[in-house]
């Protein structure tokens, strides 16, 4: 760990600091580009913008912009660490979208003394954006937060955290099971965690057709009888009489975690039914570390969020494309069937024959759709192809 420290570290300071630049699209180089970029020659797309605010999108680079906002209450699973510390996920956050997508980023930072400073501050900069991407916003504030914005700006609003694991952890979902022999209608469903993933993840499954989902916190069981649910999950509350993730795992088909680390133990796991699905997705140390699921179960099929484990599920798989389909159509939201349409591609494209270029971005000889391959790989070129004329097509619906 101490080379990784020291590697990350270098990586962040060297050559130069952090791991944004700006870079100018157009030629800089004379009077004459001058003349052009700046004054006297800037003030003819300020006319048009004025006369028509569409043409900030034919003048400016609105179009190809997104802002990556946070307030620093939930980075990554190191907690409230603070608008300033936050700065290199939401610098990391702007390189995925570049490096996948082609979509540029400003990313911003904000110290707001209340959920309502924050909101507006948004949507006093929106103007200059054609997205807004929210990221490491702690429940359940980030639930009003996003509801605000979309009501008020005409730009698509995403809450990655939400429905970008929520797109991710669907598509896997529906091959993990599919693979299992089993089908979202039937299978039982239990989540170890209630927050801002667990719930949008839990309501986009239902959506697509999920029947029997059970919602456990730390509290226990979102059941109908507790007093401390909030709007954002008391419907996912069930009337049920069971109250500890011990008297709803037994017979489950799938487990999905996003919670902490070593939340489900050994004896808990051999309680779920014949040929499970468990998505330990806690980072950086999952719910349950794959060798020990493994040597439990010998008919499971798991998947984390770890790079270094088989059946990583990110979502760098989505946010960047889902963009990328709702900037090209113009979108004025990112609604649930563009949300859909992302998974069943995402789904889809895993059952395809995976491209040399990906086993050796890898270093793999192999890789098919199976047990250790239920989504595809973060640096698959295809993904720029397939994902963002289906969002597109599903926006203009």
């Amino acid at each position: 760990m101490d080379s990784l420290k020291a590697r990350a570290l270098a990586y962040h300071e060297l050559p130069r600091p952090g791991k944004l630049s700006v870079e100018s699209s157009k030629p800089c180089a004379t009077q004459e580009d001058l003349s052009l970029a700046y004054t006297p020659g800037v003030a003819e797309p300020v006319r048009e913008i004025h006369q028509d605010p569409e043409n900030a999108y034919k003048y400016t680079n609105k179009g190809n912009l997104v802002a990556v906002i946070t307030d620093g209450t939930a980075v990554l699973g190191l907690g409230n660490m603070g608008a300033l510390a936050s700065k290199p996920v939401m610098e990391g956050k702007a390189i995925l979208f570049k490096r996948f997508a082609g979509i540029d980023v400003f990313d911003i930072e904000i110290n707001a003394p209340s959920v309502e400073a924050f909101i507006e501050t948004v949507v006093n900069i929106a103007p200059t954006f054609g997205g807004i991407n929210l990221e490491d916003i702690a429940a359940p504030h980030c639930f009003r937060i996003e509801k605000e914005l979309r009501q008020r700006l005409d730009i698509p609003v995403f809450h990655d955290d939400q429905h970008g694991t929520a797109v991710i952890v669907s598509a896997a979902l529906l091959n993990a099971l599919e693979i299992q022999g089993k089908t979202l209608a039937q299978a039982k469903i239990v989540f170890l965690g209630a927050g801002a993933a667990g719930c949008a993840c839990a309501r986009l499954l239902k959506v697509m057709g999920a029947t029997n989902i059970t919602m456990v916190d730390k509290d226990g069981v979102l059941h109908s009888a507790r007093t401390d649910l909030h709007e954002q999950n008391r419907d996912l509350a069930l009337n049920t009489e069971a109250r500890t993730l011990a008297e709803v795992m037994p017979e489950a088909d799938v487990f999905i975690g996003v919670s902490a680390a070593n939340a489900l133990s050994p004896e808990l796991l051999k309680l779920m039914a014949a040929n499970p699905v468990v998505f330990a997705l806690a980072n950086p140390d999952p719910e349950i570390l794959p060798a020990l699921a493994h040597a439990v179960r010998d008919d499971l099929v798991m998947a984390t969020g770890r790079s270094d484990f088989p059946n990583q599920v990110n979502n760098a798989l989505c946010f960047p494309f889902l963009f990328r389909g709702a900037l090209d159509a113009r979108a004025k939201q990112i609604t649930v069937a563009m949300q859909v349409a992302a998974v069943k591609a995402l789904a889809e494209l895993a059952k395809e024959p995976v491209p040399d270029e990906v086993l050796k971005a890898y270093n793999l000889t192999e890789l098919s759709f199976g047990k250790q391959y239920i989504i595809p790989k973060a640096f698959d070129p295809r993904l720029i192809e397939r994902i963002p004329p289906r969002v597109a097509a599903a926006a203009n619906l």
